[in-house]
């Protein structure tokens, strides 16, 4: 596997860039030892709000509409936005498209046909599945199904991925009171 496919093509070139500039194997290795102590540091926390949204994402497959979680959180959709794209990397759009991926493209590596997976996993047709596919893989569903990294739904990501407001908090947040 190449750096570039690792960490993108522009971490990957400024950590090149920056090898070829030490004078010294003792400085590379420091160098190198820097940059990964730099990716594991835990960042900073994330607002209970925020990793309880995130929490009903997950839960919910995707599954789930931003304008209800802002609800939910007594937030406009504006604020969950500005928050969520801010702490977590991404919209929460996006995050809904990438967990509702993750669940269909599983449930595809099991063996499910793809127009029962577009059905249940909440796509408006198999087309639909069938863009989204393409959109975060470049390859189709069909292709999808036949890979070995997600032969099954206990393999995918999301059910691995811990709890946020587990790590943040010791109790979920909860969701403002409705008047």
């Amino acid at each position: 596997m190449a750096l570039d496919d690792l960490w993108g093509e522009r971490r990957a070139a400024r950590l090149r860039e920056q090898l070829a500039q030490t004078a010294s194997w003792e400085e590379r290795f420091a160098l190198v030892e820097a940059l990964l102590a730099g990716l594991t540091a835990p960042g900073p926390a994330i607002e209970p709000e925020l990793a309880w949204a995130w929490d009903r994402i997950v839960a919910g497959h995707g599954q789930v509409r931003v304008e209800g979680l802002a609800d939910e959180l007594g937030w406009s959709r504006k604020r969950l936005w500005s928050r969520f794209h801010a702490q977590l990397g991404l919209p929460p759009k996006r995050a809904v498209k990438l967990v509702r991926y993750d669940w269909a493209a599983t449930r595809l590596a099991g063996g499910q046909e793809a127009a029962r997976v577009a059905a249940d996993c909440g796509y408006a047709d198999q087309s639909h599945l069938h863009r989204d596919v393409v959109a975060f893989t470049g390859v189709t569903p069909a292709t999808v199904a036949g890979q070995s990294l997600i032969a099954t739904a206990d393999m995918a990501w999301v059910d691995h991925v811990p709890r946020l407001s587990a790590r943040w908090s010791r109790h979920a947040p909860r969701p403002a009171a409705r008047a």
